[in-house]
């Protein structure tokens, strides 16, 4: 799997985590939805992405392989 769609696949989760928390939990998890919306916002400008350096990290490859 390549870093693009690990990175993907992560933020589909944490989305999907954040808006299950928020009904379940607490309201303010919202907040966390909005952080990951704000992160890949911010990545498509600046091609920063801390989820990205970490999948690098750990061995996944580069390059988008779909």
């Amino acid at each position: 799997m390549s870093i693009d769609r690990a990175v993907s696949a992560f933020a589909g989760i944490m989305i999907l985590v954040s808006v299950l928390l928020t009904v379940m939990v607490s309201p303010y998890f919202v907040w966390l939805t909005v952080f990951i919306g704000a992160n890949l916002f911010q990545s498509a400008f600046t091609r920063f992405c801390p989820a990205a350096r970490i999948f690098k990290a750990l061995g996944f490859k580069s390059g988008s392989t779909y």
